[in-house]
């Protein structure tokens, strides 16, 4: 059941990853209708894949989605969802939101990549994540953003979508994705009528090393020179310790795919490791 103004969620989830015995392992509690499924190791014991569901799916004015990770010492997770994140219309004009904060202890890594979220046409809603790195901790995290559902025949010509991606003290972006603003939605300098876009960042507690910087740009701005995106997608350092792709697309799949192919890629250039999709995303 999705929250209604006389019934709105609240939902909290826990998760706190650590390593014992050469194994990534991870507690966590909660409250309401948000689970993390039991621990994968498809890449053994010292990466753990968690899945983690909303049995809902999807939230509506007033209902909150509340997470937050800790990554201790050494541990590394790996984190998805199982299908997109749907901010519904809100009747009420009331503010649906989901808020992530994650901390990474030294040495730590962790892969955030949800699936795509979904602004439904009279959404009010707010994405928000937070990540706070130790100076020898790196981070895989990524945001996939559609507006509204075009094959479905529902514009997003009504609601607003707000964004919110930051490591405290070093990088921060912040949106308004207002169905109204004309010159946003399909100005020249705005999306240009595109209704999906992707931000994919690789972070650093500390500056990253030049050359193994520049090697992971010139990387992914091969894959996307040969991207049919490659005119509405790029790679930058937006910061010493911060790489960034962004695309915007028609629709999710070729961002989604385009964001996959540069995560994979990343993922060997800058930590050695295979860049095969986890299962769960072919299903």
């Amino acid at each position: 059941m999705i929250g209604t103004p006389e019934k709105q969620w609240l939902a909290r989830l826990r998760a706190d990853y650590r390593t014992e015995r050469g194994r990534c392992v991870v507690s966590h509690e909660h409250e309401g209708p948000l689970r993390l499924l039991k621990s994968l190791y498809p890449e053994g014991d010292a990466i753990c894949h968690s899945v983690l569901v909303h049995p809902p799916s999807g939230l509506v004015g007033g209902d909150t989605l509340d997470i937050a990770v800790t990554v201790g010492e050494g541990a590394h997770a790996l984190v998805t969802t199982p299908g997109a994140t749907r901010f519904y219309r809100s009747p009420t004009g009331a503010l649906a939101t989901q808020r992530v904060e994650a901390s990474l202890g030294d040495g730590a890594r962790l892969e955030w990549l949800p699936l795509e979220a979904i602004a439904y046409p009279g959404c009010e809603a707010l994405n928000e994540a937070r990540f706070t790195l130790a100076p020898t901790a790196e981070l895989f995290a990524w945001d996939i953003t559609a507006l509204g559902l075009p094959g479905a025949g529902q514009p997003y010509a009504s609601g607003r979508f707000q964004q919110h991606l930051e490591i405290p003290g070093v990088w921060l972006e912040r949106g308004l994705l207002d169905a109204e603003d004309v010159l946003l939605m399909d100005g020249d300098l705005g999306l240009a009528g595109h209704r999906c876009l992707g931000t994919l960042v690789f972070a650093a507690g500390a500056a990253i090393e030049r050359g193994r910087r520049e090697q992971a740009l010139d990387a992914v701005r091969a894959l996307i020179e040969a991207d049919p995106l490659r005119l509405t997608a790029g790679a930058t350092a937006a910061q010493d310790g911060v790489l960034v792709v962004r695309a915007l697309g028609p629709v999710v799949e070729p961002v989604s795919l385009l964001l996959r192919r540069c995560w994979a890629t990343w993922r060997q250039v800058l930590w050695g490791l295979d860049g095969t999709s986890p299962r769960l995303w072919a299903m």
